[in-house]
This record gives structure tokens, C-alpha cells and sequence, in this order.
């Protein structure tokens, strides 16, 4: 199941988008009024983040270049500016799409599907992976084992498929950051270590124990299952 993050300074207007979006079989993540910070947003896992442009305290402009600095989760744009100068401005910050208000849901919906079948292939032929016991569905962004499944963000896919493309080797940390983020300069290298963390805490809990052996100082490892 995609999770869909909803940022909108309109409480109301937030609530009918998140209650929309969860009827049609998305989970939905919306911070608390005033926490839109690009660390919190991307700590929530999600696949496609909307963003209101006139945000209180801050701006959506900004805040979507702070996360393309660290991140390529997929961005829509949600504003009542509705001017080809601001979807402009949108788009040079690396939103991956622009809906004016007011806008009918099932439009939302559709300009949603659109960008999700494209940043996540669905609806690939690509076959699984099979890793063991276990296979990585990259089409679907979705890790399978025995023991239960789990939905993997677009960073998390990219650093599992560049650790397994090269398993038996060891990826250094700037290696998978250039991979995961075109300007490496803007990137706290803790930020990786925070995605990978995430990664880890996916595969053990659907019992893929120590997969990924940290290198410290060099990078990453993969080595598949261990009972």
C-alpha cells in the first residue's frame, strides 16, 4: 500500500483530502499543523508527498527544495496561485507535478496515480528478483519473504538494488548517495545512515536478519539472509 504524505495549512480541506485518498486505498500521513520540517517529512516514509504552496511560517517553495536536496520523493504541488509563473517556480523546484485549488478529487486522484505509476513503474513487466527466500519486487517497490512483506519508499528500493546488484562487494557511503541524490554536497551524510537504519528495521522485521553489513568507515555490504 502507497503511503501518501498531506501537507495543507487548511484544516479542513486536509482532512477531505485525507479522507478521500483513504478511501481509495492509499494510507495517508499528515504532520501536526506547523511541523514541516524536510527531516520529519522524509523520517515518515512516504511515496508521494502533497504540498501546499502557502504554508504558515514557512513556504511550500522552500520546503520542496529542501527535500530534493536530500531526496527524489515524488512532489505534487497544491496552491490557489493558480499562475503559469508560480507552476513554473514549481516545477524549477523539482515538484513533479502542480494542481490548482479548487480542484475536484477524482482529478487529484488521477494527477496521484499518474506520478506514482511513473517514479514506481507499477504495472511493470520486470520480474521479481529472487534472493534467497525471499524477492525483491521491484516494479511494485515491495520486499516478500516467509515471514510477511513490507512496501519499500523509492530510496529504500534504489539502495536495495544497487546493495543486491553488487552483493559480495562493498558499496561506499558516497557510492549509494550519489545514487540516491543527484548533489551529494547538500547531503548530511547522516541522512543515509538514517534511510538505511529504516531499511534494516524493514527486512528484520519480516524476518531478513542481517542482510546489510555496515562497513564502517567504507560503506555497505549485502549478504543476504541469516537465520
Amino acid at each position: 500500500m502507497k503511503k501518501i504524505g498531506i501537507i495543507e495549512d487548511d484544516e479542513t480541506l486536509s482532512k477531505e483530502m485525507e479522507y478521500f485518498i483513504g478511501s481509495h486505498g492509499y494510507e495517508t500521513w499528515r504532520p501536526q499543523p506547523g511541523h514541516y520540517g524536510a527531516g520529519e517529512i522524509l523520517e515518515a516514509g512516504c511515496h508521494l508527498l502533497l504540498l501546499d504552496i502557502g504554508l504558515p511560517g514557512t513556504d511550500g517553495i522552500w520546503l520542496c527544495r529542501e527535500i530534493r536536496k536530500k531526496s527524489d520523493l515524488p512532489v505534487i504541488m497544491i496552491t490557489s496561485r493558480n499562475t503559469e509563473m508560480t507552476e513554473l517556480v514549481s516545477m524549477n523546484s523539482g515538484a513533479d507535478d502542480f494542481v490548482a485549488k479548487p480542484f475536484h478529487p477524482q482529478i487529484l486522484l488521477a494527477r496521484m496515480e499518474a506520478v506514482l505509476k511513473r517514479v514506481y513503474r507499477e504495472g511493470s513487466v520486470d520480474k521479481p528478483m529472487i534472493l534467497g527466500d525471499f524477492s525483491l519486487d521491484i516494479a511494485r517497490a515491495r520486499i516478500e519473504s516467509p515471514w510477511g512483506e513490507a512496501e519499500l519508499t523509492r530510496n529504500e528500493l534504489k539502495m536495495m538494488t544497487v546493495l543486491v546488484s553488487k552483493r559480495g562487494q562493498i558499496v561506499s557511503r558516497d557510492e549509494i548517495i550519489s545514487q540516491l541524490w543527484d548533489d551529494k554536497m547538500f547531503v548530511d551524510d547522516n541522512t543515509l545512515t538514517v534511510n538505511m537504519t529504516r531499511l534494516k528495521n524493514k527486512l528484520e522485521a519480516i524476518g531478513i536478519h542481517n542482510a546489510i553489513a555496515t562497513r564502517r568507515g567504507i560503506g555497505y555490504e549485502w549478504k543476504g539472509s541469516e537465520d
